[in-house]
């Protein structure tokens, strides 16, 4: 009868390397709402369509010229309609190529741009205020 046993046979391990050591890559999960996806195209044309909707009734009022920070608010909001169609035709051209952005300059410098655009415009809505 040929029946194995239960005997350990000493193995030398594998050699350690580089990925053992410093552990796998973790790769960012698709999130919904990142550039390159059809949730960050819908945001930015979401954006894009509301900011132009605020520029339009701001810009339609009786007293439009008389308020300088009103008129600063309607340019600030300009600037972020500009900026949301211009990272929708990004997200738009990497879905038509079917690539991802998840290049870490690339968010980088949305997220720099989008505090820019931001920053500008809550001081324009609070010197509207004063």
């Amino acid at each position: 009868m040929n029946v194995s046993r239960p005997a350990v046979h000493p193995v030398e391990a594998p050699p350690m390397t580089e990925a053992a050591v410093h552990g796998p890559r973790v790769r960012m999960k698709d999130i919904q709402g990142m550039p390159g996806t059809k949730g960050g195209l819908f945001l930015r044309l979401s954006q894009f369509i509301f900011s132009i909707i605020s520029v339009s009734v701001m810009a339609t009022t009786n007293d439009f010229r008389s308020a300088t920070a009103f008129c600063y608010l309607v340019l600030a909001v300009g600037l972020q309609s500009l900026w949301s169609l211009s990272l929708a035709f990004v997200d738009m051209y990497a879905l038509l190529v079917k690539r991802s952005l998840r290049n870490y300059i690339a968010i980088r410098l949305f997220t720099i741009g989008d505090g820019i655009v931001w920053k500008k415009k809550k001081e324009e809505e609070n010197s509207k205020l004063w």
